[in-house]
């Protein structure tokens, strides 16, 4: 099967495809409706050899359905129909999901993204459950997302930043049991040393993720 996977995002659509070395970028951000997303890619893969789409979305999907309106772009995606754009089978997920599936390495993994917020996702032999733990209470009335998303970098400045991105990982390894942590997402980078039982993700592992979706199972 090839597969066209499309890694959606706050300021760039990315597009890759079975057989395909080089990505493509196009522009994102508040005007992107998810029609106008369709459009723009079947514009820069006319030519491509593709029978199904995966698609990482930068909010909560259940069941191949958005449930929810994305913070950083346009209104619009929710009940738009993909497959009927594409023409082809489609898969939908959670951004963060997406790049958990590309990173996971077998046994019990947590991925989590250090991004504009918290993304997160758990894979266990194989099987993936997208999470949405950013916003449970973490300390001082606010959530995790509050000290270790963007929000907090800013309030908090890299050093305390860093010493609660360590904290959480700590913390979210022992309560779900997970045997090693990935942490992906923009600002892991910002990152001086890794906290124990971490080690880094790769943007581009989104998407093998994207590949991989079309997969009962991962090993």
């Amino acid at each position: 099967m090839k597969v066209l996977v499309i890694d959606v995002g706050g300021t760039h659509v990315k597009l890759l495809a079975t057989g395909r070395k080089t990505r493509v970028e196009l522009s994102s951000g508040p005007t992107l409706t998810a029609a106008k997303m369709v459009r723009d890619v079947k514009k820069a893969t006319a030519g491509w050899n593709y029978s199904a789409v995966s698609i990482g979305y930068p909010g909560p999907v259940i069941h191949n359905k958005l449930v929810a309106e994305p913070h950083n772009l346009a209104r619009g995606w929710v009940g738009f129909d993909f497959r009927r754009a594409f023409g082809r089978p489609v898969r939908i997920i959670n951004d963060a999901a997406m790049q958990a599936l590309g990173s996971y390495e077998g046994r019990r993994m947590l991925f989590l993204g250090l991004g504009t917020g918290l993304g997160s996702a758990m894979i266990v032999d194989g099987i993936l459950e997208p999470m949405e733990l950013a916003h449970l209470p973490y300390k001082n009335g606010r959530t995790y997302e509050d000290y270790v998303g963007i929000r907090g970098l800013k309030r908090l400045g890299k050093k305390k930043w860093r010493r609660h991105v360590a904290d959480v990982v700590k913390q979210l390894k022992a309560a779900l049991e997970a045997d090693y942590v990935v942490l992906g997402g923009g600002n892991a980078k910002l990152l001086k040393k890794l906290p124990p039982g971490a080690r880094m993700g790769d943007n581009n592992n989104a998407f093998r993720g994207g590949f991989r979706l079309w997969k009962s199972r991962v090993r």
